[in-house]
Parts: C-alpha cells; structure tokens; sequence
C-alpha cells in the first residue's frame, strides 16, 4: 500500500505538481478590483466546489479548477490557490485587465493573483464573442469518458500556455467547438472546460455530461 502511494504521488508530481501554479507573466496589482462580483458567479463556483469539480488535493495541498465570466472591464476570474476556500468571497476574484498572447503576459488587479488559467480562458473568449461564461473543472472519471469524443487538446500541450490558447484557436476551426461547448485538455490531467454566454448555459453543458 505503501509503494503505491509513493508511485502515485511520483506520478502527480510529474503530471499534476505545477497545477494552479502561476505559469505567465503576471503583472499583478494588489489592490481591490473595484467591480461588483455577481451572485451567480459565486453560486457556481460554489457549485462546483459542492460537486468536488473545483477544490484542493489535500496531500498535496494544490488546487484544482477556475470559473470567471467575461465583463466591461475584462475577465474577472476567481484567483490564484483558492480551491480550498468554501464558500467564496468577492475577495477571492481578480480581474484580468489585459493579456498578451505572444508574450504570455497578463495584466490583472485584486487581492489575489489571478487563476494559472487564465490566459486559457481569454483563448476561449477570443474564440467566439458570444460566450460570456467558462468554467474549468477536474473529474478524472469524466475526462477519461470525453477524451477524443469531444473536442480534446493535444496532450503534448500544458495548460496556461501560450502554446493552449494556440490549441484552442485550432479547436474552434477544426472540431466545432463553438457549437460543442466543451473541451478535453489531454495535456492536463483531468481538465475539462465548458462554456456558454452566461453561466447558466455554461454549467448545463457540463452537468449534462455528468449526468
């Protein structure tokens, strides 16, 4: 028993360590994101957090999972590490003023550094101006169901890349993604993201999946 969580726990380091680590250039202001956080963002994430879809690996104490929604004055996403946070506050979002693919850059304001996936989400938002609403999960069992059936990323790809908001335009023009909704990130073990022009419809394609 013994030897199997030593292997399983190589194993995460190797595929899963970096997860919720910041991985882009982060210009961060520590102050608060002077913009109202909307209910239903925070009933989702809550949601979610119910179903054990966003959360923390307790051994490794690492989180898992982001939800934001697109505004006026950018993306606001919930922040950096806050899976184990229960339920969430508006404190807990930061807002991404602006990015830059090419660099791998973001610029974002709040108490928190904004989510690892962020420049991930803002690929999405490019990828059709209709979605409003995204929401990243982890469910082992889930991913390993929809890989390949649905629109899935190369799993040569790491997530909060430069590199992935690449994969993701490709998606959008190659498999449908538009009208699919949501995506299998092979590159990310048991990333699943979904989306939709409000959060509503974002989070009814992921529980009918689930169910």
């Amino acid at each position: 028993m013994r030897r199997q969580k030593k292997e399983y726990a190589v194993y995460f380091q190797k595929n899963m360590i970096d997860e919720g680590v910041i991985k882009f250039n982060c210009d961060w202001t520590d102050e608060p994101i002077g913009v109202s956080v909307p209910d239903d963002l925070k009933r989702w994430r809550d949601r979610m957090h119910e179903l054990q879809l966003i959360g923390v690996y307790k051994e490794f104490n690492i989180g898992y999972g982001n939800i934001s929604v697109k505004i006026n004055e950018g993306i606001l996403v919930s922040g950096t590490q806050t899976g184990n946070i229960y339920p969430i506050r508006d404190e807990d979002f930061s807002l991404v003023t602006s990015y830059n693919m090419n660099t791998n850059s973001v610029s974002c304001k709040g108490l928190l550094k904004a989510s690892a996936e962020s420049l991930t989400h803002a690929a999405v938002y490019e990828g059709d101006g209709d979605i409003q609403a995204i929401i990243h999960v982890h469910n082992k069992a889930l991913w390993l169901k929809l890989m390949h059936q649905v629109p899935t990323s190369d799993k040569e790809v790491p997530y909060g890349t430069a590199k992935m908001a690449s994969e993701i335009k490709r998606l959008f023009e190659e498999a449908n993604l538009a009208h699919e909704k949501i995506m299998v990130m092979a590159g990310h073990d048991e990333g699943i993201i979904t989306f939709g022009k409000n959060l509503e419809e974002a989070g009814a394609v992921l529980l009918k999946y689930l169910s």
